[in-house]
């Protein structure tokens, strides 16, 4: 087995995981940080869905109906810039914890200091990132006095952008691959150890939870004002990226640590994105059921 993966050579191998290596010598002698591709891709996410919720918060037209006179904007580019770092910290700590406990359970127990020593190892979890922000967003409302579904509504908009490119780092890094496959675009991935030709899920991840939800709820947000029905885009998010990674699950390579008797029918990610999709659809209903809100009236700084 040791030969067959030094023989492996990956479809794709253009990029390096890590882009550069931060020395530390001073601290001691071999120390250093790598920054990789992975948290390169945190970043943007993150800066890039700041930069749009300010335009979001900068457009108080698409708050209220077509017929509506807007007033202002639910929430101040200080409440933003609030918002940003509280959810720094909820999809990095969430993330973490939520792959500890939905895929790495037994850590907990055989090595806790990996959960915060092991993070150059990797291991991050969607769904436990999505329960992290959802907890920074709730707090942060409360904390500020906005309403929370205009928060979630805006949060859902730019969402997309951090899930695109964290499923690129995804690929770049070679890991979360997909099923063995013969489809003509099939890859090779050096961390695998059987070397087989696979389905490149990664990037499938990226163009339905990245790009395709991204259009959906941005055409919602501004060609029918979805921002005026609160919690109708949060509900369009948790559907479609329930039902894209349902989806996806059939050509990504199944959780090793599944139980023996639901291995082969059902992986984690499906699981866990039953729950999504009940409460997204329940939230569209919701909000479509009722009628438009009233125009915010708290301004917005410029």
């Amino acid at each position: 087995m040791e030969s067959l993966i030094q023989a492996c050579e990956p479809t794709f191998s253009l990029l390096n995981e890590v882009i550069f290596r931060i020395p530390l010598d001073f601290i001691r002698e071999g120390w250093g940080f790598d920054v990789r591709w992975y948290a390169l891709a945190y970043i943007a996410g993150l800066l890039l869905g700041w930069r749009y919720m300010l335009v979001l918060a900068r457009r108080p037209r698409l708050w209220v109906p077509r017929d509506g006179k807007p007033k202002g904007s639910p929430f101040t580019v200080e409440d933003v810039d609030d918002l940003l770092l509280w959810a720094t910290v909820g999809v990095i700590g969430g993330g973490r914890l939520g792959y500890v406990l939905f895929y790495n359970p037994q850590v907990i127990w055989n090595d806790p200091l990996w959960i915060i020593t092991g993070f150059q190892e990797g291991g991050m979890a969607f769904h436990g990132g999505l329960i992290g922000v959802a907890i920074a967003i709730y707090f942060v409302a409360r904390a500020r006095k906005l309403d929370l579904w205009h928060i979630a509504d805006a949060a859902a908009v730019v969402a997309p952008i951090g899930l695109f490119f964290g499923r690129l780092a995804n690929f770049i890094n070679g890991e979360l691959w997909g099923r063995v496959s013969d489809v003509p675009w099939a890859m090779r991935f050096e961390s695998d150890p059987l070397c087989a030709l696979r389905h490149p899920s990664q990037l499938y991840e990226a163009a339905l939870e990245g790009l395709l939800i991204f259009a959906v709820v941005n055409f919602a947000t501004w060609k029918h004002r979805s921002l005026a029905r609160p919690g109708l885009n949060t509900g369009l998010f948790l559907v479609l990226y329930g039902l894209s990674r349902a989806f996806l699950e059939t050509v990504r390579e199944p959780d090793a640590h599944m139980p023996d008797a639901l291995r082969g029918y059902v992986t984690m990610g499906m699981i866990l994105s039953i729950p999504m999709i009940l409460a997204g659809a329940w939230l569209v209903h919701r909000a479509l059921k009722a009628d438009p809100a009233t125009a915010p009236t708290k301004a917005v700084d410029s």
